[in-house]
């Protein structure tokens, strides 16, 4: 790519509509935001501005691509998949802004990455930042920024605290960012081909909160708020102690996996004996599913995840349903009998395993579930 190219062609210039840039965020849809420029912004916020950027607003959209050698259309793909609202041609754009164009644009001139995986690349971190970042203001800075004299503002309090702590949680995220991609990657060199990078043979758990709805009707916002903090945070923290993946929270619901069948039924089991032993928690139903999975920047989809999500809705109060593949694969681990009487029975003759059952299956009658046809499912117990 080069900078006649950004600056030849219709594709190349700048959209009517006014192109996106890192200025502002906004859902697609939204009035553009930022087109006044820096000089009508408070000052203090373009300092706190300047210091998490660590650069001045220099570009606009088009300047920026044009200095980074990127097509103009190519610019504003990579924008908004990074989830950046449209600006217009306002000057807001920073030399970082610059930096990251050349850099994403480059991995595609080199062929390490296809113009649509690049996309991706800018959407998925995108999307994953925008909440940590989300997150971070309302649940931390807002916080620790409460104004300690009267007469000073929020923002002056801000400052020296974010420049404090930017350096601390910047090496922090990137440690835990090298943390879960070695992970990732551990993973993808076990698989067995290629093909099981993308579909996999998963175990899928939903935990969902019973009578969530009503509660939102009873509580306070900020009763409520709290119950669901606490809830995804005893999930998380589970999930991960017991060896299994945290894919996503919906507020009064977790969806997770595992690579193996026993590994999500221990966490499906511990969830309900830790949220029944909480009593401000409401009770919760699990449904859990082993089969295939595509696998979708750090989601999950397929029929086996629509299953997991049918089974928790008809699942029990505090109880956990399995499919039968499920069950399935824990007799063929070795982790559930096929049956307590053939349990006994080999226990008795001691021909029974070295280390007993942990978990033990009932089938329940079948029942039609929506979209899925007829299932089999079976309710999930420890054993003993």
């Amino acid at each position: 790519m080069t900078v006649e190219d950004s600056g030849s062609g219709a594709s190349s210039r700048p959209d009517p509509a006014g192109p996106p840039g890192p200025g502002r965020t906004g859902a697609a849809g939204e009035e553009p935001a930022g087109a006044a420029g820096a000089e009508d912004d408070d000052p203090l916020a373009i300092r706190i501005e300047q210091l998490i950027l660590g650069a001045e607003r220099r570009y606009t959209p088009f300047q920026a691509a044009r200095s980074a050698g990127v097509p103009m259309e190519l610019a504003a793909r990579f924008w908004r998949a990074m989830g950046f609202a449209d600006i217009g041609q306002a000057k807001a754009l920073t030399e970082a802004d610059v930096l990251a164009l050349r850099r994403l644009a480059g991995l595609v001139e080199a062929g390490l990455l296809s113009e649509p995986m690049a996309v991706q690349v800018a959407r998925s971190t995108g999307q994953t930042t925008a909440r940590l970042a989300e997150w971070q203001i309302d649940s931390f800075l807002e916080g620790l920024t409460e104004p300690p004299e009267p007469g000073m503002t929020r923002t002056e309090v801000a400052y020296p605290l974010v420049e404090l702590l930017l350096p601390e949680l910047e090496e922090f995220l990137v440690y835990v960012w090298r943390r879960q991609l070695a992970a990732a990657t551990g993973r993808v060199v076990q698989a067995a081909d290629d093909e099981e990078m993308v579909d996999r043979r998963l175990a899928v758990g939903f935990a969902d909160l019973v009578g969530f709805t009503r509660l939102t009707r009873r509580l306070e916002e900020e009763e409520l708020g709290e119950l669901v903090e606490a809830f995804e945070t005893t999930a998380a923290d589970l999930v991960a102690a017991r060896g299994g993946r945290l894919i996503k929270t919906l507020g009064d619901e977790v969806l997770y996996a595992a690579d193996d069948a026993g590994t999500a039924a221990e966490i499906g089991l511990r969830l309900i004996e830790t949220m029944s032993n909480d009593e401000t928690m409401p009770e919760l139903r699990v449904g859990l599913a082993f089969g295939t999975v595509t696998t979708r920047m750090g989601d999950v989809f397929g029929t086996t995840v629509n299953l997991a999500s049918r089974l928790t809705s008809i699942a029990p109060r505090n109880a956990v349903l399995v499919d039968e593949a499920f069950a399935e694969e824990l007799m063929r681990s070795g982790e559930a009998p096929e049956s307590e009487a053939q349990a006994a029975a080999a226990e008795k003759e001691g021909e029974g395993p070295a280390t007993p059952y942990r978990f033990a299956l009932q089938p329940m009658w079948q029942r039609p579930v929506r979209g899925l046809g007829m299932v089999e499912p079976w309710l999930l117990t420890h054993r003993g």
